[in-house]
Formats: structure tokens, C-alpha cells, sequence
């Protein structure tokens, strides 16, 4: 009977992982296309406040209201459903702020998901907006420009590893441990180069409306999709 209870107890152990991803993923849908975005398991406030304001629809017909090329788009703004073309937008969120979640590992390479914030002036903690992210477009920088960036921003040397990817996919490395970085583009690394070169106003938001539409993977997708993305590493 022990044996039994031992086995029954070691089957379900296995079933579940193999049904359950490593990680969360979420899809972002657009006119322009559409991205997957893997949420990393080291920012756990970050990751679960985001699928939770996803399942609720939060973000759904929000737009991508600040875009500046070579640099990010930013969206998030629950006041940015059905806003007026001449409206500036930016301000909207929920009524709290998540705590940073700086991690050396994660770093603003291009594709990245990372949550905006307040200045450091009002907001020295760093703190993150409850809503708002960005998609890092960033740019591909050379050995002396990174060296700039480590003197006069970062106060702090870039690894190794990191500088090759700023130095070959490119990024934004002046706002390491800056901003929280927590999720990635796993798939549709393009649609950020799509919408990054849109035409905007003096606000830098987009004269076309980008709407977006955020939804959850199901667990046997992401599954599926993590043995697909091994097939390719």
C-alpha cells in the first residue's frame, strides 16, 4: 500500500511537470502585429501584478501612447481608452506603485518589458507605476560609447556578457538598475520596430492610435511554446 501511495504520489509529480511551464507568458495583439512576452520568475510583484490587471482587462483598448524611436513605446494608461487625439496622456494607473525589483541579471537589451515610474525626484525609492510599461527598441552601441554610459549614468561597470548583447542586439543600458526590468519578447521581436518608427506629435504619441490587447497563455501553450523555443537555442 505504501509502495502504492509512493508511485500515485510520484505520477502526479511528474504529470505536472510536464503540463507546467517554467514560466508565465502573455500576448500583446495589435493592428501592426503581435509579440509573446515571457515574465520572469525573478520579479515575482511585478509578474503577478501584471497577470492580475490582465485577467481583469485592464489593459484591453489601452494604447501605446508614447513612442520615441531608437529608444522604447510606452503604454499602460488606463486613460488612454478612447482618448481624444490632442489629449496627453501618461498620468493614469492605479492607485499604488509596486516596490523595484532590481535584479544584476536583467538588463534593458532591445525587447525587453519594464515598468515605467516617477522621477527620481518625487520618487527616490524607484518605485514602479502600477499599470504603465515600456518595450525597449534601444540601439546597438560601441565599446567607447558603453564606457560613457558606465562614467556619466551608471556609476557602475556593465558585465561582460551584457555589452556584447548592447554591443550586437542593442538596448538602452543608461537605465540598468534604473528601472524594473520583468519579462522579455520571446516571439515578434518585430512588432517594437514597427511601431517605433510611427509618426508622433510634440508628445511623442503616435498620430495613428495603436490599440493593444493583452491575454495570458494557456499552460499547454506556453508549454508547447518553451519546447519550441528549446529547439531553436
Amino acid at each position: 500500500m505504501k509502495k502504492l501511495i509512493l508511485f500515485l504520489f510520484t505520477f502526479s509529480i511528474l504529470s505536472a511537470s510536464a503540463i507546467n511551464p517554467k514560466h508565465r507568458y502573455v500576448k500583446i495583439k495589435t493592428e501592426f502585429g503581435e509579440c509573446v512576452i515571457k515574465l520572469y520568475n525573478e520579479t515575482p510583484l511585478h509578474q503577478d501584478n501584471f497577470l492580475k490587471l490582465i485577467k481583469n482587462g485592464y489593459y484591453n483598448g489601452t494604447l501605446f501612447h508614447r513612442v520615441i524611436k531608437d529608444f522604447m513605446i510606452q503604454g499602460g494608461d488606463p486613460d488612454s481608452k478612447n482618448a481624444k487625439a490632442d489629449s496627453l496622456l501618461g498620468e493614469g494607473g492605479p492607485k499604488y506603485t509596486i516596490p523595484a525589483e532590481f535584479r544584476d541579471s536583467l538588463f534593458h537589451k532591445k525587447g525587453v518589458l519594464a515598468a515605467a515610474r516617477e522621477g527620481d525626484g518625487i520618487n527616490p525609492e524607484k518605485a514602479s507605476s502600477g499599470s504603465q510599461f515600456y518595450l525597449v527598441k534601444g540601439k546597438i552601441f560601441t565599446d567607447e560609447q558603453l564606457n560613457s554610459v558606465e562614467e556619466k549614468r551608471l556609476k557602475f561597470k556593465i558585465p561582460e556578457w551584457q555589452r556584447e548583447v548592447y554591443k550586437t542586439i542593442g538596448g538602452t543600458p543608461h537605465l540598468d538598475r534604473n528601472y524594473t526590468v520583468y519579462g522579455e519578447i520571446v516571439v515578434g521581436l518585430n512588432l517594437v520596430d514597427k511601431i517605433a518608427v510611427l509618426e508622433t506629435d510634440k508628445n511623442n504619441r503616435p498620430k495613428q492610435d495603436v490599440k493593444m490587447d493583452i491575454t495570458i497563455l494557456k499552460k499547454r501553450e506556453a508549454k508547447k511554446l518553451e519546447k519550441q523555443l528549446a529547439k531553436i537555442e
